[in-house]
């Protein structure tokens, strides 16, 4: 099925009930989307050690892909299959400290890297062992103590990095602490691309989010898009936090609350002055979308002051309004709206995104 938005958004209507209804569609954008894109994977405490390995499963219940990290004896981090290659058994349960993956189905090893070492009972099989019998190795880009990961990535992750580098790249990343206090999750009954479209403008907060917006200057809030992503900057108001930028940042001098920045499909990366916040989206069902929430913490004096205060809150107030909406675009009486050009700049890109990639 194929959708089209205007690339003036002064002309566009917003995308049809039907692609947030549709489970063709829904099944499409799995395949096209989040198959094709890259997927935050964490950061990378549990790996400080050389010769250790930490299993994750990508987007667990949508994706559902077995992944394995290790950083190997180089000090290297490597993102592979979790799968072995010889009956497809799982090969790492849990963290572990380890010179050597062994499949403990058959015997199967593999070094850190996922190159096949060796396997009981082979020495007669002709063409053995071939490349396949490595372990498949994804695509990861780091960014701080960050980690990303591609299954079968569409563009560079490099493009996304390099403009949130150019904004917040003054913050010591490497000093932000993973608060395991901070992790939620949430079940929201709704569209995934709906509690995007609600993310991606302010447009909402001075009818939705009274507390946020008594600290924030609506404004003065701006968006900004650039290649798979969107950027909102809550400015402050005068007497609330704001980060304290070195001269050479591009917004050196400017009382900046919050950097929210939304990661082409779904992933939501909010700076404050005391740290990150993520929300992690992972599409269920149709009307189904599983939200998780990690807090990495780099001052704790700052914690539960101004626009990153009262986080659980707004979560609250945004998933409320995000399943309303859902049983809006539900109705046969609905169909597609239009785009505020000075307010919803974000999702008329996000929207434009979409119809490329489903195209």
């Amino acid at each position: 099925m194929k959708f089209r938005v205007h690339q003036d958004i002064s002309k566009a209507e917003t995308l049809p009930s039907i692609f947030y209804k549709n489970q063709d569609v829904f099944d499409e954008v799995k395949e096209k989307i989040f198959l094709k894109s890259w997927q935050w994977l964490g950061d990378n405490s549990g790996l400080k050690l050389t010769n250790s390995i930490q299993p994750l499963t990508l987007l667990d219940g949508f994706l559902s892909e077995p992944i394995l990290l290790t950083r190997d004896s180089n000090g290297d981090v490597n993102c592979m299959s979790n799968i072995c290659t010889h009956r497809g058994h799982i090969l790492a349960l849990g963290a572990d400290k380890v010179k050597r993956i062994v499949c403990a189905y058959h015997g199967r090893s593999f070094d850190l890297q996922g190159n096949f070492k060796s396997m009981p009972e082979f020495s007669k099989v002709e063409n053995f062992p071939r490349d396949c019998d490595n372990l498949y190795k994804f695509p990861l880009y780091e960014w701080g103590p960050f980690l990303f990961a591609g299954l079968n990535p569409s563009f560079d992750f490099q493009e996304v990095i390099k403009p949130m580098q150019e904004r917040v790249g003054f913050l010591p990343l490497e000093q932000f602490s993973f608060d395991s206090s901070m992790s939620k999750d949430y079940l929201v009954q709704a569209h995934w691309a709906l509690y995007c479209d609600n993310y991606l403008e302010g447009f909402h907060i001075p009818f939705v989010h009274k507390d946020l917006n008594s600290v924030l200057d609506y404004d003065n809030y701006q968006t900004e898009i650039f290649e798979g992503g969107v950027l909102q900057i809550g400015m402050a108001n005068d007497d609330q936090p704001s980060f304290l930028h070195p001269e050479e940042s591009p917004d050196f001098g400017k009382k900046i609350a919050a950097y929210y920045y939304w990661i082409y499909p779904g992933l939501m990366l909010n700076f404050y002055p005391w740290g990150l916040s993520v929300n992690l989206v992972i599409p269920l069902t149709v009307r189904k979308t599983r939200i998780i929430y990690h807090g990495f913490v780099w001052d704790r004096s700052m914690l539960g002051l101004g626009a990153g205060g009262n986080l659980d809150k707004v979560e609250q107030e945004d998933q409320e309004i995000v399943e309303s909406v859902n049983l809006g675009v539900s109705s046969g009486t609905y169909d597609r709206g239009r785009y505020s050009p000075t307010r919803e700049t974000g999702v008329h890109h996000f929207h434009r995104i979409l119809t490329e990639k489903l195209s």
